[in-house]
C-alpha cells in the first residue's frame, strides 16, 4: 500500500480538564476525529481543535458517540434507534458549524467507543447511524471496523464505507477488538505499535492476541490521542511508515 490514512481521536478535553496533546498529534496524522460534545468536548474545545487542524492541514471528521460524558462514551447504551439517529445528526451539525467558523468542513463520520463497538453487530443502531449520516450529507463516508454491520449497511445505502484498523489496540482472532476490560487490550510500547501498524499497512495482516494472524484491509489506521504516550506512538508510527516508503495521506 503506497498511501495510508492515519486518524486520531481529538478534541476530547472538556471545560478546565485537558485530555491529550492534539497539536502534537496533528504533526503525525492526516485525519482528525473531533469529539462533538456528547462523549467529550465542548464548543470552545471543538472550535480550538478545528482551528489547529486547519493550520496543520488535517482533514476533519465528526467523532459521534452516545450521550455519555460520565462514561466517556465507552459504555453501551440501549437507546431507541430514532433517538440515536437524532443524536448523531445533532453532533454532526454542531461540528459542521464550528468547523465552518474555522474555515474548514466535516468530511467524514467516525462513531466513538461504545457506539463504535455496538454497531459492529447491533443492526438497529447501525442502521440508525447510517440513516443519520445519509440524511445530513450522503457524501460523508463512515469509518468502521472491517466486516461490521455499519459498513455493510452504509454500502447498501450508497454511502462510502471506509475500513479502519487500530494502531494501539489488540485484536481477537475474529477481527474484533479485545475488550478494554481485558489485560493486553491496549498497546503502549511505541516500537510494538509501529510494527503492528507496519504489518497492517504493508502486509495487510494482524497478529491477534492469541498469536494467530488474519488478513485486514484498512484505508485508515487510528492512533488514539488520549492514550498515555500517544504522541510518542504516533511519531513512531509515522517514522516506521515513512521509512518503509508508505505515504501518509487522507483517504478523502
Amino acid at each position: 500500500m503506497a498511501i495510508i490514512d492515519l486518524n486520531s481521536d481529538v478534541g476530547e478535553s472538556f471545560g478546565r480538564w485537558t485530555l491529550g496533546d492534539d497539536a502534537a498529534m496533528f504533526e503525525s496524522v492526516s485525519s482528525a476525529n473531533v469529539a462533538c460534545g456528547f462523549h467529550a468536548g465542548d464548543p470552545s474545545v471543538i472550535r480550538a481543535t478545528t482551528e489547529k487542524a486547519v493550520k496543520a492541514g488535517v482533514v476533519i471528521g465528526a467523532h459521534v458517540g452516545y450521550r455519555d460524558l460520565a462514561g466517556f462514551g465507552r459504555r453501551f447504551l440501549d437507546i431507541d434507534p430514532k433517538e440515536l439517529a437524532d443524536d448523531v445528526v445533532y453532533q454532526i451539525g454542531a461540528l459542521q458549524a464550528l468547523a465552518a467558523v474555522s474555515g474548514t468542513r466535516v468530511q467524514y463520520v467516525k462513531p466513538h467507543g461504545g457506539l463504535y463497538n455496538a454497531i459492529v453487530k447491533h443492526t438497529a443502531q447501525a442502521k440508525a447511524v447510517v440513516e443519520a449520516v445519509k440524511s445530513v450529507d450522503p457524501n460523508l463516508p463512515i469509518l468502521g471496523l472491517p466486516g461490521s454491520e455499519v459498513l455493510r449497511l452504509a454500502e447498501k445505502a450508497g454511502l462510502r464505507a471506509v475500513s479502519e484498523a487500530f494502531a494501539d489496540r489488540a485484536y481477537n482472532p475474529d477481527g474484533t477488538l479485545v475488550s478494554r476490560s481485558q489485560p493486553g487490550a491496549v498497546l503502549h510500547d511505541p516500537a510494538d505499535v509501529a510494527q503492528h501498524v507496519l504489518r497492517m499497512a504493508t502486509e495487510e495482516t494482524v497478529k491477534a492476541i492469541d498469536g494467530s494472524t488474519f488478513t485486514i484491509r484498512a484505508e485508515s489506521i487510528c492512533v488514539h490521542g488520549d492514550s498515555p504516550g500517544a504522541v510518542a506512538m504516533a511519531t513512531a508510527v509515522k517514522s516506521a511508515l515513512t521509512d518503509a516508503g508508505v505515504t501518509i495521506g487522507s483517504f478523502i
